[in-house]
């Protein structure tokens, strides 16, 4: 749905599947740390990781360049994330072993409750359960948008402790009235 709300179109068409967006730590209580330290990923360190973060981390805008959109994600997210995060190699890792071995991947969270990508109306209730049956019972962030179509869900936030060993209730849920808001009924997947 990113390629359909974004000024720069997509590149190719795009898949038919949630995929990371990032790794962020947040704050529950204010704003989120972000351009803690001015460090770039390595390229040639990271090179066995590419194939498998290419899949599942793709830059949907651009898919020539992921390592730019790696690079632009660590500089202003990841490197924040320390002490859980220690450094870009362990950050990109992390993304994989959390989507992979944690269970993350919210296209398949959702696809096991029967909720696919066919262009229907989903109530928010329905989605949210959906997510929660596959996080322990924790309360994702639901990201819509509208267009002419209708509200489209663009992004599903799933949160973590600060050890990034548990799954826990989202903090700050987008309200109403927000650009981003999911209402409550036909919500377009």
């Amino acid at each position: 749905a990113v390629c359909h709300f974004n000024p720069t179109p997509c590149k190719d068409p795009p898949d038919k599947l949630f995929t990371v967006h990032g790794l962020w730590p947040s704050n529950s209580s204010g704003n989120d740390p972000i351009y803690c330290k001015n460090t770039t990923i390595n390229s040639t360190k990271i090179a066995n990781l590419t194939a498998q973060l290419e899949i599942i981390w793709p830059n949907v805008l651009d898919r020539t360049d992921h390592i730019t959109f790696w690079n632009k994600q660590w500089i202003k997210h990841g490197s924040c994330g320390h002490p859980a995060i220690q450094n870009d190699m362990h950050y990109l890792q992390t993304v994989i072993k959390m989507y992979i071995t944690q269970k993350q991947n919210v296209s398949e969270i959702l696809s096991k409750a029967k909720i696919e990508p066919v262009g229907r109306f989903w109530t928010q209730k329905e989605i949210e359960r959906a997510i929660r049956k596959g996080t322990n019972n924790k309360e994702p962030k639901l990201k819509c948008q509208k267009n002419t179509q209708g509200t489209k869900l663009v992004e599903v936030t799933i949160c973590s402790d600060r050890n990034l060993k548990q799954f826990i209730d989202c903090p700050r849920p987008i309200l109403n009235g927000s650009r981003y808001y999911c209402p409550i009924n036909n919500i377009l997947y």
